[in-house]
């Protein structure tokens, strides 16, 4: 070949790599500047058509949207509060009127029936967002001049405070947290020095490519992200392009035994992973897309910039990637580099020496190894395919069978953070001694003419401590209640915490009572609604969306594998996974982690990400699989193709496992419950579905699993 045509021959690569150096420049800071455009206040991610979403956009005509409470809440050593602590307290709380953050006149302080502790409400602007903290230690300040009293800041205002310190590191700590973690454990599994270190550099400048396209739609409203979503799309990105990287560096690794040339060894590699790797993306952007099915617009937020992700990741895993191990060829899998095979088997088509044994092994003792760990494991399932599929059915089906005790009912507020802060410790102190649903009150819009009628129904509902117009004066039950639009505004205290099961029993007979008040067009809302909408509607939407993904992914394994038994098989074995890690979960969170309850929101995400990423494994092998039965027939092919695909796989769903695992560093329960689901259920699916499970089935099935396609006639 002449010398202009191989110099030709490495331009594409060279300017692929220049490309994608240039983007991770200009790019890289957007992951970090997300937060700017992040919403972290939790009532805009409520249902649109909810009661509660009606009574805030009520609320707009009182001016109520452009504050937050702070609760404060003072107690003694002594026991009693003297009448000089109550005066001074007061005299604190009304010094604070006109200061920087705070709205209107505040509160009295209050003592409580056992006259053991006091609490006032500061009204807080809504939209301080990162001057909030200071605001709120002005008002700790002066709650602290009050002599021989403790003072506690609790309420909304302090609650949206500790949200967004447990945000706080998620541009950095998490990112770090994750990529050290899969770093270590590509360079522990591959033994390689710079092949860990391109794969993270691809996950990297896919994740700066999907944070500055997200950014700018979210700039422009035309997509939503709070912190959680931000979390969830940077684990996201880095676990996805690990994973196809790895599956394509492990081909690529196969055909430079067959191939001495490095371009011709990609292209190679690229056309047999290529469809494996844009059907799982596939499956995972397509599942998650279908969370705009959501009446949660959190939900529908996650759904786009998720797919935004995995589409960024599969971009960077067959560009940036491809480029650069074309430029670096065998080095970089140094010190353990790939031979060219010249025996009889290196021309075979699927790279697939005698016995399975990968045609790349040339020597290499670590691929080796790994490959006659899992050519024993094909073996044993080739041996006895029925006696492994029955143990393993067995298994995950006790597990699933504990899926039941998953309360998903919402996480009471003493566990929405891992950890005390602030806000929990203040209101487990105002509960101690005020009502359960002191500082998060039910609000209750109603019209003006019908005001004392809806007032009465609503303080005679069984659950409901007081119930009073918002007056002129501020005060409880002193002066004239404020009208706007002809409507007033009346706060329900709870005898229940404000998250609790019975607090949402009350406001579900509250909303009973005041409906029943002929003409008052009342409307029931506040935090415990808020929560009992969410609940509701998450249930309705695993009603919904549920079966959407699995007819998804359903399509797309038919047109991938060009059969209908084994699409069958594999959705049924994936689910069954979800299910058996429900199980394990509920009983990991109740017994082992304290937690009483679960976001409405986890089953439904456990279930789009699980489902979607399971099957992603079950591409990887299947399509193999199909590659193999080509040349060898079923059986041979079930045998070769777990044996050359076990080992990329296992760490693939390892270094997934491993990545969402990090999500624990942001001390939200939510997160935390997350990160056990997906990272227990990829272990799962990877070690026992996809190794044991569906290799077992297929090979007791036999060609039949390829029916109605023409690979079903192969012995």
């Amino acid at each position: 070949m002449p010398s202009a045509q191989r110099a030709a021959r490495w331009i594409t690569p060279v300017l692929m790599l220049v490309v994608w150096l240039v983007l991770g420049g200009l790019l890289g800071p957007y992951a970090g500047k997300l937060g700017e455009v992040a919403d972290n206040d939790q009532a805009s991610f409520l249902p649109q058509s909810a009661e509660s979403t009606r009574v805030i956009d009520a609320q707009k005509s009182f001016d109520q949207d452009k504050t937050v409470p702070a609760v404060v809440v003072w107690t003694t050593q002594e026991g009693k509060i003297e009448p000089q602590q109550r005066e001074a307290a007061t005299r604190s709380l009304a010094a604070l009127k006109g200061s920087h953050g705070i709205v209107g006149t505040p509160s009295p302080a209050v003592p409580s029936k056992d006259g053991e502790a006091l609490q006032g409400a500061v009204q807080i602007r809504a939209d301080l967002d990162t001057a909030l903290p200071g605001v709120l230690d002005d008002v700790r300040d002066e709650a602290e001049r009050v002599q021989g009293t403790k003072a506690q800041l609790t309420g909304p205002a302090a609650t949206q405070a500790d949200l967004s310190d447990a945000f706080a590191g998620i541009d950095g700590i998490l990112l770090v947290v994750a990529l050290v973690v899969v770093l270590l454990i590509l360079l522990l599994v591959y033994r390689s020095v710079l092949l860990p270190l391109i794969i993270i550099l691809g996950a990297v400048f896919a994740l700066s490519l999907a944070s500055a396209v997200v950014y700018e739609l979210a700039r422009e409203d035309l997509v939503s992200v709070d912190g959680q979503v931000q979390g969830i799309l940077s684990i996201l990105v880095i676990g996805a392009a690990t994973d196809y990287a790895l599956l394509l560096s492990a081909r690529f690794r196969e055909e430079l035994a067959r191939h001495d040339d490095r371009i011709a060894a990609m292209r190679s590699a690229l056309r047999r992973s290529f469809g494996a790797i844009t059907a799982s993306a596939a499956t995972v952007a397509l599942g998650l897309l279908a969370l705009l099915l959501s009446d949660l617009t959190n939900n529908q937020a996650l759904g786009p910039v998720g797919a935004i992700g995995i589409v960024c990741a599969v971009i960077s895993a067959l560009t940036f990637l491809p480029a650069t191990l074309v430029l670096v060829g065998r080095a970089a899998y140094w010190p353990a580099k790939p031979r060219h095979a010249t025996g009889p088997d290196a021309g075979e088509e699927g790279g697939a020496g005698r016995d399975g044994e990968n045609a790349g092994a040339g020597g290499d003792a670590d691929v080796a190894a790994g490959h006659s760990v899992w050519a024993r494991i094909a073996a044993r399932v080739d041996r006895m395919p029925r006696r492994i599929w029955a143990s393993t059915l067995v298994a995950l089906v006790a597990c699933a069978a504990f899926s039941p005790q998953l309360n998903a009912q919402g996480v009471p507020v003493d566990e929405t953070f891992v950890k005390d802060v602030p806000s929990v410790t203040g209101q487990r102190t105002l509960s101690e001694h005020f009502p359960g649903g002191s500082g998060n009150p039910a609000v209750v819009v109603a019209d003006a003419g019908k005001a004392r009628e809806v007032t009465r129904a609503a303080a005679g509902t069984d659950g409901v401590a007081t119930a009073s117009p918002l007056t002129e004066s501020g005060r409880p039950g002193q002066g004239r209640p404020v009208v706007a639009d002809g409507r007033v505004l009346i706060n329900a205290t709870l005898e229940a915490g404000a998250n609790s099961d019975e607090a949402k029993q009350t406001v579900e007979r509250l909303r009973t009572s005041v409906h029943a008040v002929p003409g008052a067009d009342a409307l029931v809302g506040g935090y415990t609604a808020q929560q009992l909408d969410i609940q509701t509607t998450a249930e309705e939407d695993r009603a919904i969306i549920v079966p959407v993904v699995l007819l998804i992914i359903f399509a797309i394994l038919i047109v991938l594998l060009r059969a209908l038994v084994i699409p069958v098989v594999l959705v049924a074995t994936v689910a069954l996974n979800f299910l058996a890690t429900l199980g394990v979960a509920a009983l990991v969170f109740q017994h082992l982690l304290g937690f009483t309850g679960t976001d409405a929101s986890v089953p439904l995400y456990g279930f789009v990400f699980l489902v979607a990423l399971g099957v992603d494994y079950n591409i990887f092998l299947l399509t193999r699989v199909r590659e193999e039965a080509q040349l060898h027939g079923t059986r041979a092919g079930i045998r070769r193709g777990l044996t050359a695909t076990g080992g990329v796989i296992t760490s693939a769903g390892v270094v997934l496992a491993a990545t969402f695992a990090a999500l624990v560093v942001i001390p939200l329960s939510f997160l935390v419950q997350i990160a056990f689901i997906v990272a227990f259920g990829v272990l799962l699916d990877t070690l026992v579905v996809r190794s044991l499970l569906v290799p077992a089935l297929a090979r007791d099935i036999g060609p039949a699993v390829w029916w109605p396609g023409a690979l079903r006639r192969r012995g």
